[in-house]
């Protein structure tokens, strides 16, 4: 299975905001819509970086109290480590494992199509082993 499998049944829609969002917007937008991270895009939607829960909590240790008004810019992991639809989700999640990220935003030539998460791929993990199960439970019992 791909990366493209599991955004064609949890939707391509990415969440984004622009560099000098304040991060007390973005724990607001985080919050309302139940998500873990947001990508930071610039203007063509470009992607600058990316503002995760982890980023907010390692701001606060830093900055305390005024981590809130600070723009994400200034907290939000620049490297985005990025992967795209043809991606097997095995390897994904290889990559995800090795550099302790929760959120890969998808690109395809060079244009953002969707997010997928640690949690999505987990998801699509258990899935499969539940079939190859089912698969293997039928084999067994037409044997006898």
């Amino acid at each position: 299975m791909k990366i493209a499998d599991i955004l064609n049944v949890k939707g391509r829609v990415v969440h984004t905001a622009v560099p000098w969002t304040t991060v007390a917007e973005a724990v607001n937008r985080l919050n309302k819509l139940g998500i873990g991270a947001l990508v930071s895009c610039d203007q063509d939607r470009k992607i600058c970086g990316i503002i995760s829960e982890r980023d907010i909590m390692r701001g606060l240790g830093k900055y305390g109290p005024a981590l809130l008004d600070m723009k994400i810019d200034e907290v939000m992991t620049h490297h985005v480590v990025t992967t795209t639809p043809d991606e097997s989700i095995a390897s994904a999640m290889a990559q995800m494992t090795r550099g302790r990220h929760r959120h890969l935003p998808v690109v395809q030539h060079g244009a953002l199509i969707g997010m997928v998460s640690i949690g999505d791929l987990v998801k699509n993990r258990v899935k499969e082993m539940e079939l190859e199960t089912g698969v293997l439970r039928d084999a067994l019992i037409s044997r006898y």
